[in-house]
């Protein structure tokens, strides 16, 4: 019975002998595994130039802050140039040199050309700095196409402007009407003024009336009714007769209305005088 109990004792397995200095690090050694490969995944090149990149765009702005601080002085002289009809080069002048002394960096030069553009007869302004203490201004004047409704000139480029001296715009057309509807009264008026000139005519001004009636002055005194509707061909209809039939009586007429159906009605300056009041 003793005999057989050893035996099966000696059939139980048992631990495997350590070997002497044997120690168990798996799985510290996984770890320390994976920390190698993340650190040999990295691309250090490229971050390392990453944060160089970071750190120069940072101090750019702040050496550029510095040299230009360094750099700066004050505006000593400002250039105003253009053809100036309406306006005054003295006065222009004047106003600039606002900025005289200003700081040549600092200054923003769109206040200068906003200021500028207050003016009535300036349209555009350029200002650009010249090295190392002098800023040029290049001036453009409005062109004015006609005098308006209430004494006002309106450009070429349709804009309405009240200087305080317009009569230095000399001998020009008259138009007038709806504010809102300066673009349609200019375009109608260079129509009809290319087509008068084909016809040996002088254009002296159009209106618009806020109804939408047009009534069209010629330079040698003879007003045109044209109405609201059908006017290009009413236009055309006044041409017509007035070539076949009152161009050696011109002198005589006062007034065409061209409102017809199939002719115009003319007032003469005679008849006109006689139905006049009498002394």
């Amino acid at each position: 019975m003793l005999d057989t109990l050893l035996i099966r004792s000696r059939a139980i397995p048992s631990d495997p002998p350590r070997r002497r200095g044997a120690t168990t690090l798996g799985p510290e050694k996984d770890r320390f595994g994976v920390l190698k490969a993340i650190l040999a995944a990295v691309p250090w090149l490229q971050a390392g130039m990453g944060i160089a990149i970071l750190l120069a765009a940072g101090l750019v702005p702040w050496a550029t802050g510095k040299v230009l601080g360094a750099m700066d002085q004050q505006i000593l002289a400002i250039d105003v140039n253009g053809d100036f009809v309406g306006d005054s080069r003295v006065a222009i002048e004047r106003q600039a040199g606002n900025w005289v002394g200003k700081s040549y960096f600092s200054t923003d030069l769109s206040d200068i050309k906003a200021d500028l553009e207050r003016r009535p007869w300036v349209e555009t302004v350029a200002v650009r700095r010249v090295w190392p203490d002098r800023l040029e201004i290049n001036i453009r004047e409005k062109r004015p196409l006609a005098y308006w409704t209430d004494g006002r000139l309106v450009s070429r480029t349709g804009e309405l402007f009240m200087p305080p001296n317009p009569e230095v715009a000399g001998r020009l057309p008259q138009l007038a009407g709806p504010d809102e509807r300066v673009r349609d009264v200019i375009d109608m008026a260079r129509t009809m003024s290319d087509k008068l000139v084909g016809h040996g005519l002088g254009f002296a001004g159009l209106s618009l009336e806020r109804r939408g009636a047009w009534t069209l002055s010629l330079s040698n005194g003879i007003e045109v009714v044209l109405g609201r509707d059908q006017v290009a061909k009413r236009f055309e209809r006044f041409i017509t007769v007035y070539e076949n039939r009152l161009i050696s009586r011109s002198d005589e007429v006062s007034r065409v209305d061209a409102r017809y159906t199939n002719g115009v009605a003319v007032q003469w300056k005679q008849a006109q005088a006689a139905s006049g009041p009498k002394t």
